[in-house]
């Protein structure tokens, strides 16, 4: 017979957000800025009318896919990420609408990674990339002494030897 394997538990940290946000800022800026450029080339050249319109429709979309990508969906990601590690399986849970609940076997895992970008590194914060035959699997955002020590767990659990 076989035990019920309980959800997980553990949160990603709070500063997420904050790096999500900073993150959905630039893109949608550098959209925008795009997008304006060619609206001003459009109206300097002349060119076909309809360049204008659709122009103009992309940056009234991108205006609410801002506002969903960096006040809203920030705060969902944080709020419904979860994982956790055991000696038999790394499990991620994600999702607010459409949840995805992955279980990871640890005799499946290859590699484990710590990742930091610069946003990441101002807060302080790592993403986990687990790589496994097919796929890599990441966990975002997670405080640097958490991210050291859930490494070290993993590679242990999968008996993985670090090489410098």
């Amino acid at each position: 017979m076989y035990s019920m394997i309980q959800p997980p538990m553990k949160k990603i940290s709070k500063e997420s957000v904050k790096v999500w946000r900073m993150t959905e800022t630039i893109t949608n800026l550098v959209i925008l800025a795009v997008l304006s450029i060619l609206l001003y080339v459009d109206n300097y050249f002349a060119w076909k009318e309809w360049i204008g319109w659709t122009l103009t429709g992309l940056i009234v979309l991108l205006f609410f896919h801002a506002i969903w990508s960096i006040f809203i969906e920030p705060i969902l990601l944080q709020k419904y990420w979860r994982y956790d590690v055991s000696e038999e399986f790394i499990q991620t849970k994600q999702g607010a609408w459409k949840e995805t609940h992955e279980l990871i076997p640890m005799t499946k895992v290859q590699s484990v990674k710590l990742n930091q970008g610069p946003l990441l590194r101002k807060y302080n914060l790592y993403s986990i990339s687990i790589g496994t035959m097919g796929a890599s699997h990441d966990i975002p955002a997670i405080s640097e002494k958490e991210a050291y020590e859930l490494r070290d767990k993993i590679a242990h659990f999968a008996k993985i030897k670090e090489v410098d």
